[in-house]
């Protein structure tokens, strides 16, 4: 185990979580409504901001370009004034280098405001190949000059500015279709994006550029068309709820035969979760203030699922239902479709005792870019096999979140080293558990 007693939660598991916990904005989205703030001279307000690490590490790029930021924890509201944006010291921005893979969509709006822009390393989650070709091909695309032979970061300009462009993603990728949208904007005509990725998290930012005066239409067929505007303003929104953490709690519900009702949870977005929650043996109940997720008792049932972008089953709802899984009486199957790398997760679990197998093959009948590429991308789970308490290091953050749920459904004791990365994801999750009876410290 690392030396740092802060970073290690020391779990007594085997205890049924009982009680009611608040989620707020996404994580997902957050962050990048944070930085479509970026395009526009003036004040943004967003609300129903979690008070998470990412929101933080945003923040202080930001206020490296000389952008006033006001984050209220307390209340969830950030306060963002970007009235005069300046380019920011690369030694600066190198010391954030490694937190966050969100630099790379500071591009377009750099770009717009100041003529240029410079992008460090990039961090982010050991969870798979996450490349940036996308992203820089979109701003090549779209009239901009990429340099990367930079020995810090990548050097991007756009001497005669950027220009609307027709834009095609061989996948969906959620972040390339954010950097199209925030650097199409402003861009002197009008883009077509097709083959682009849909999640709410996205259709929010639309949402948001949209009341700062973006013209951005959404066809059927994952087409969006953007025309170009010559200037933009500040925004007041309420971001939608993160999805994630909510479903990430109706697992830890599941597999410790707990009952939770998730305050601020929606129905729309998690459409696709609760069927296969429900498939599996949960109950669930929707009111106007939240879902409330609960183990009827009785067995799990085993389901096979298959990970996809939006509408499908989402690639981070996956990990922990994995663990409620191992409870499951049966053989489950997931097809991991997104990520590559998803389910290293899996070998603490068969530590503590559960039976899981992974796979090269597609284990499932959705088109699959890791088929025949030796990545072990599909996993069969048998159940059902007690937990045992063990020590687990964090490898990521929805596997540590992961990791988490399975020391809570555990016998004996566990401690869970690298909880730090589960806060760049989960506000307040020591908070949440204590509200909700867990045993640690």
């Amino acid at each position: 185990m690392a030396e740092n007693p802060n970073d290690v939660l020391h779990v007594e598991g085997g205890k049924p979580l009982n009680g009611t916990i608040k989620v707020r904005g996404a994580k997902n989205f957050v962050s990048k409504a944070m930085v479509a703030a970026l395009l526009a001279p003036g004040k943004s307000v967003l609300k129903n901001v979690p008070e998470i690490r990412d929101v933080h590490v945003v923040s202080d790029l930001l206020r490296l370009h000389g952008v006033s930021v006001d984050v209220d924890g307390a209340d969830g509201v950030v306060t963002i004034d970007a009235s005069h944006v300046q380019l920011a010291d690369v030694a600066d921005v190198d010391t954030l280098s490694g937190s966050s893979r969100i630099p790379i969509l500071f591009s377009g709006p750099l770009v717009h405001r100041l003529g240029e822009a410079f992008i460090p390393a990039l961090g982010g989650c050991a969870i798979g190949g996450r490349p940036i070709d996308f992203h820089l091909e979109t701003l090549r695309k779209l009239g901009a000059t990429v340099d990367k032979e930079h020995e810090d970061g990548i050097h991007i300009t756009a001497p005669d500015g950027l220009h609307g462009a027709k834009i095609h993603l061989p996948y969906p990728s959620v972040g390339a279709t954010e950097q199209t949208l925030l650097a199409a904007v402003l861009a002197e005509g009008k883009t077509e994006l097709s083959g682009a990725a849909i999640e709410p998290e996205i259709m929010d930012l639309v949402a948001v550029l949209q009341k700062m005066g973006a013209i951005i239409s959404v066809d059927v067929d994952r087409t969006f068309r953007i025309e170009g505007v010559k200037e933009l303003k500040g925004f007041t929104h309420t971001s939608l709820t993160d999805r994630i953490e909510a479903a990430s709690w109706a697992a830890a519900a599941l597999a410790t035969h707990g009952d939770i009702f998730v305050k601020g949870a929606t129905q729309p977005e998690m459409m696709t979760f609760l069927n296969v929650f429900r498939k599996v043996g949960g109950e669930f109940d929707v009111t106007d203030k939240g879902i409330r997720f609960w183990h009827p008792g009785g067995d799990l049932k085993p389901v096979a699922i298959e990970t996809d972008v939006h509408p499908g089953f989402m690639t981070d709802w996956q990990q922990p239902l994995v663990v409620a899984l191992t409870q499951a009486n049966g053989l489950s199957i997931v097809h991991e479709t997104v990520y590559e790398n998803r389910f290293g997760f899996t070998k603490p679990l068969v530590q503590m005792g559960a039976t899981i197998q992974l796979y090269r093959e597609c284990l499932g009948s959705l088109p699959c870019r890791f088929q025949q590429r030796n990545y072990k991308h599909s996993a069969v789970i048998f159940g059902p096999t007690p937990l045992t308490g063990r020590d687990i290091d964090v490898p990521d953050l929805r596997g540590g979140f992961s990791h988490l749920i399975a020391a809570l459904a555990a016998k004996g004791p566990s401690n869970v080293q690298g909880i730090s990365l589960i806060d760049r994801g989960y506000a307040d999750f020591r908070g949440k558990l204590a509200a909700l009876g867990a045993d640690f410290d």
